[in-house]
């Protein structure tokens, strides 16, 4: 048999098993072991209030209940000082708990002196806003971060002059001065202070080893931080690649991202780990450390020592020069469940929020670059890295895919922390397997949630024919749903097993549990979100009860004393607008399209001024004032609704130099790989001219440049000043305007390198432009528009 026919045949069997094996069985009535304590060392875990923060090797507990947060990425020194409050704010509306940051030290000390803490560099009062967001907050301290940062943030003036990452005497001497200054910022802000601050991540991606590296170094790390002040509760440490660390002084996080833009390769990857459950190992892949691990590292020997917490889960990727992903929202939301599902008990985003990078004394670029010794070339000042909330605080839709599932962890994980993970009969041999149905449980008990996932990224899944599943628990076997169902490619979801509702026991459903409302005098409500193409059933004592997902669905399942407890089943819709607020004393639905957060003890709405601002509010607010603010009912509904306001500004555009040949792409670097170009190579970018109105929608809280181009690398500069740069990979590049105070009536230039025809970076063939015969490249400006932002406020 030829070898195409040997694999067209072991396609057919692998099709036919499949088809065959329509029930998934599942054993989860093995007992899992109790949590063990002792063995992480942590800070002071007591706040003044008498609130406590603990870790076994499962998971945190705050005040001796478990918890399961979420936590996002926001680099302070790459965001203007005046969106912090909001954008804060804004990551609370969203789900997350704790925000990470940062401490680039060659941010805060360029040259050998004085340190910078202040306006965007004020680290302290990024702390205190995100306290009054209510955000728990991990400083990451370095002194080595990576961070796409140069030498990953270590001033160029240590570099020079000493070794650097180990336990060199000179090298340690300037660590212990930038401990102590970031101590002094964070002084009186810890967790045993009643400050937000609960952890504390020591270096990055940390793999060496020999004399006064590896443990030793982690150890000393450690030792400064804590004689700098910082007594925290968690001592965090990257996972991944190899690491090495001081098993017990420190717990091990993890990430895992869909695609890798550090990759040498020019063609799509082999399918992602990221998108396959695991159960033996919490290391998922190549997370694009830049040293290489020499041994197993210390996080495959402490798995059953410390919980499994994340920290560097990609809601986005960032555009490296040679790899251009653009990965979809779908790519990234089919994440969660896997990571839930292999036993993530803290969910870390990096990053969660976009970024500028700021530019050196005498222009000298912050960024990762291979002209400074880097692996990676990264542009010099954009950090967009397709966040959920972009680098002026977009919010993207990869958004609208994540809250229902930080929504959750937040009402329902504390049952989730304590559950087991529970491997099938029959799992995927490996990423690469794309037949076997990707699916786990985590019970403890008879309670638990199925998790199911059949998307990866770039590749088709099958359609999973006539499924049932058999989940074997210590009461008995529960067989799910009543029907066998069809599971289309692209889905994924989490059921609920055994459900508690408020006393009402939930057998199953075979929709997303999504939130838990106190409603008042109209009851429990729990709120879940339909799994596509599958009839939402609810099995209850009575029987099973199917709800179809046409929107708003409310159906009372029984009494919580003398109160309703209901399950209210949302659209597809709803689901995508669906945001979670306290608002007025009282957690609420909020329902929008646009960005939602509470301020002041108001409701605020942001998004474009001249659409409609509209959020539909459960239960409703008992009278909302706002000037414009128009308010109706229906149903159980509060329409609360802003006319739009006037019209899009308008950008005069005008081409001033045509593009000359681009010169070809260098290979070199540490991946002899693609390399970006020497900045005399910009000679040959095209340019144009944008001219701004002498209003530039002055009520407006920020106005947005778009600009739809497709070339090579694109930059915009107020003069010689350059304020924002891109590399082309198929997303519309934005900029918000008002943070540069650009006087009325400017003009900005817009430059456009071209994108040869040959070159050899990868662009996702969906935006990798067609070149047509004979045509060497391409630099076009297909569109520049003034987007115009405002903001409403509603008192409750």
């Amino acid at each position: 048999m030829n070898r195409m026919l040997m694999l067209s045949a072991a396609l057919l069997l692998a099709a036919q098993t499949a088809g065959a094996d329509t029930l998934l069985k599942l054993d989860a009535r093995a007992g899992a072991p109790a949590p063990t304590t002792g063995h992480i060392k942590m800070g002071t875990a007591v706040s003044p209030k008498g609130v406590t923060l603990a870790a076994n090797n499962q998971y945190l507990l705050k005040d001796g209940k478990p918890w399961l947060p979420v936590m996002g990425e926001y680099h302070f020194t790459r965001a203007p000082a005046s969106q912090w409050d909001a954008q804060l704010r804004l990551m609370k509306a969203a789900g997350i708990d704790i925000v990470a940051t940062y401490v680039f030290w060659n941010h805060h000390q360029e040259q050998p002196g004085a340190f910078n803490w202040k306006g965007n560099h004020d680290l302290r009062r990024f702390v205190k806003q995100a306290q009054a967001a209510g955000l728990q907050v991990v400083v990451r301290l370095g002194p080595w971060c990576h961070g796409e940062a140069r030498y990953g943030g270590i001033p160029d003036w240590v570099v020079d002059a000493m070794p650097t990452r180990g336990n060199d005497p000179e090298y340690l001497g300037h660590v212990e001065k930038l401990y102590a200054e970031i101590g002094k910022q964070i002084q009186g802000l810890l967790f045993k202070d009643g400050g937000p601050v609960v952890g504390v991540q020591l270096e990055n991606e940390y793999n060496l080893r020999g004399d006064g590296y590896g443990e030793a170094h982690i150890s000393e790390l450690k030792r400064l931080a804590i004689k700098a002040g910082m007594d925290v509760p968690l001592y965090t440490v990257t996972g991944w690649d190899g690491a090495v660390y001081p098993s017990g002084e420190v717990i091990p996080v993890f990430g895992g991202y869909p695609d890798e833009p550090w990759s040498r390769q020019t063609k799509e990857m082999a399918p992602k780990e990221t998108h396959a459950f695991r159960f033996d190992t919490r290391v998922s892949g190549d997370l694009g450390a830049q040293t290489k691990a020499h041994g197993k590292g210390t996080a495959e020997t402490d798995k059953d020592k410390v919980p499994f917490f994340g920290a560097e889960y990609g809601p986005g990727l960032p555009a490296m020069y040679r790899r251009r992903t653009l990965v979809s929202p779908d790519d990234i939301a089919a994440m969660l469940p896997v990571q839930i599902g292999s036993g993530v008990n803290l969910l870390g985003y990096y990053m969660f929020h976009g970024g500028r990078n700021r530019v050196g004394a005498g222009g000298t670029g912050l960024e990762e670059s291979t002209l400074s010794g880097g692996y990676n070339d990264t542009p010099r000042i954009s950090y967009d890295f397709q966040a959920p909330l972009g680098p002026d605080g977009q919010q993207r839709p990869v958004l609208t895919k994540l809250r229902p599932f930080h929504y959750f962890l937040r009402d329902y994980g504390a049952q989730l922390a304590t559950m087991t993970v529970r491997q099938p009969e029959r799992a995927p041999a490996s990423p690469a397997d794309l037949q076997t149905p990707r699916w786990s449980v985590r019970a403890a008990g008879d309670s638990g949630f199925l998790f199911f996932n059949n998307h990866v990224r770039q590749y088709d899944m099958p359609v999973q024919k006539a499924v049932q599943f058999e989940v074997q628990l210590p009461g008995g076997a529960l067989k799910l749903p009543s029907k066998p169902v069809d599971i289309a490619n692209g889905a994924y979801f989490i059921w609920p097993l055994n459900m508690d509702l408020d006393g009402v026991k939930l057998r199953y459903a075979t929709a997303q549990p999504v939130a838990r409302l106190d409603a008042g005098a109209q009851g429990i409500v729990h709120v879940f979100a339909p799994t596509p193409g599958v009839e939402a059933e609810f099995a209850l004592a009575d029987g099973v009860k199917a709800m179809t997902s046409n929107g708003g669905q409310l159906m009372a399942v029984g009494k919580a004393g003398a109160r309703t407890v209901s399950v209210l089943l949302l659209s597809q819709e709803e689901v995508g607008q669906l945001q979670i607020l306290d608002i007025a004393g009282q957690r609420r639905l909020v329902f929008s399209d646009q960005q939602a957060w509470v301020e002041g003890g108001k409701l605020q709405l942001r998004g474009l001024a001249t659409e409609p601002l509209h959020a539909a509010v459960f239960p409703a607010l008992a009278k909302p004032k706002a000037a414009g603010l128009q308010v109706s009912q229906d149903g159980p509904l509060q329409h609360l609704l802003f006319k739009p306001e006037g019209s899009e500004p308008a950008v005069q555009v005008s081409q001033t130099r045509p593009a000359r040949t681009a010169p070809p792409i260098r290979i070199g670097g540490h991946a002899n790989a693609a390399v970006q170009p020497i900045p005399e190579a910009f000679a040959n970018a095209a340019s144009w001219s944008l001219k701004l109105p002498k209003q530039l929608a002055p009520q407006a809280e920020d106005v947005l440049l778009e600009l739809d181009f497709v070339g090579d690398i694109g930059r915009v500069f107020a003069g010689t000043t350059m304020l924002d740069d891109w590399y082309y990979n198929g997303q519309k590049w934005q900029i918000g305007l008002k943070q540069f105070a650009l006087k009325p009536g400017a003009t900005l230039k817009l430059t456009v390198l071209p994108l040869r025809a040959d070159a050899p970076i990868y662009i996702d063939a969906a935006h990798r432009p067609k070149f047509a015969d004979g045509q060497a490249q391409v630099a076009e400006l297909r569109g520049a528009r003034l987007l115009p932002i405002r903001r409403a406020a509603i008192a409750p």
